[in-house]
């Protein structure tokens, strides 16, 4: 089997890659019959020549290769026919921007396997980059505070040498007495905690933070039990809630005037209700100033993320008085950081801790075999046509 990491053509160019040189010398060595091949790309963060010294061969030719892997959209241009990808489509909601790039796959007849349906038997998903995603948006929720309050100045994340780096200059700021909420309980959350915590930022409970003022930085977590409540009254209940969002309405008004911060980590979708209104910001107790939106839908849970952004434009203001998008940090902006692909700002960290599960739970299970059939039920496309397992995005593809 011939397995190439491909070049990231999506533009802007994204600098992470499925495999570090460490972790392909690793799989030449444990499958001897396998060879690797390194797509020459100019924005990647690692040197192409790492992976040479670690025995990748060169790729000019990726026909040569049955498995492609990248990360994000390839461009349909770009598309092998019939080979098989790996690589995050975001098409499994039937996401409008990628149909011809669905219907594309199709076409070609490629096998394509989505990280994001990568699932453990028992549930859970094997492989993502939620926790790098958490700890880029908290390091870019600092550094827009700083930017809008004047208190500090924080180079962007991918300007430093970095997660370690980013931590110490994260270590010696000092935000002043903030009150930050951050949402979401899954790898994002928990990428949002380490930072929090490596800053020795204190947690309240909901309750202190409701009915509370502090003389330094604290922060509270928020999960859909604190965000949603049951229309008829009832108690909470988790599982009804992911089958019947119909059946709930928000409750997050009351941190409207006791958060600074609102860092966003939670899953959403688009029958949930959002955080808030827009209409809501333009009142006097509407306190938050900074948004990490990191779930980043747009006009999703938080209805101001009127776009999503770069890591080379990341941030943009809502004015509060003229209830629309204007540039950031004025007077009476709500200013929000609304990058689509924060992992990308700490590459190198990001890709190696991505690769190091694809290589111990997901590749093996395409050499060697896969007797829970987690590789079947997570390919979106064969031989043409759709698997049954996505059957339900055939009306999808038809409509364009």
């Amino acid at each position: 089997m011939n397995i190439g990491l491909i070049r990231e053509f999506k533009e802007p160019a994204d600098k992470r890659v499925a495999l570090s040189p460490k972790q392909c010398a690793e799989l030449l060595r444990d499958y001897p019959e396998i060879k690797i091949f390194i797509e020459p790309s100019p924005a990647r963060a690692i040197p192409i020549e790492d992976y040479l010294d670690a025995g990748v061969l060169l790729g000019e030719n990726m026909e040569l290769c049955d498995l492609l892997l990248g990360i994000k959209e390839v461009p349909i241009d770009q598309l092998i026919a019939g080979k098989t990808y790996m690589f995050f489509s975001h098409t499994i909601k039937a996401q409008d921007y990628n149909r011809k790039l669905l219907q594309n796959i199709v076409n070609k007849r490629i096998k394509l396997i989505d990280y994001e349906t990568l699932v453990w038997p028992q549930g859970g998903r094997i492989l993502g980059f939620g926790k790098w995603a958490g700890i880029v948006g908290t390091y870019n929720a600092f550094l827009t505070w700083g930017t809008k309050t004047g208190r500090f100045e924080l180079p962007p994340a991918y300007k430093s040498q970095g997660f370690e780096q980013c931590m110490d200059l994260l270590k010696f700021i000092h935000p002043g007495p903030v009150k930050i909420a951050y949402t979401g309980t899954g790898r994002v959350a928990a990428g949002i905690r380490e930072v929090l915590d490596i800053m020795g930022i204190k947690e309240w409970s909901k309750e202190d933070f409701l009915n509370s003022e502090s003389e330094e930085p604290v922060f509270t977590q928020l999960d859909n039990q604190d965000i949603y409540e049951r229309i008829d009254g009832s108690d909470w209940d988790t599982a009804h809630f992911y089958e019947n969002h119909e059946a709930y309405r928000g409750k997050f008004k009351p941190f409207l005037s006791q958060t600074d911060i609102l860092i966003n980590g939670m899953y959403w979708e688009d029958d949930m209700p959002p955080l808030f209104t827009k209409e809501d910001t333009a009142k006097a107790d509407f306190r938050i100033k900074v948004i990490a939106d990191i779930t980043c839908d747009v006009e999703g849970s938080v209805p101001i993320t009127m776009e999503a952004t770069d890591i080379y434009h990341p941030t943009f203001g809502w004015s509060k008085s003229q209830q629309k998008q204007v540039e950031p940090f004025g007077e009476d902006t709500i200013d929000i950081m609304a990058v689509t692909n924060l992992p990308t700002e700490l590459p190198v960290n990001a890709s190696e801790e991505f690769g190091a599960l694809l290589k111990k739970h997901v590749l093996p299970l395409i050499i060697e075999g896969d007797k829970d059939d987690i590789i079947k039920n997570a390919t979106i496309t064969e031989g043409g046509k759709l698997t049954n397992e996505y059957a339900y995005l055939q009306d999808f593809i038809d409509a364009g």
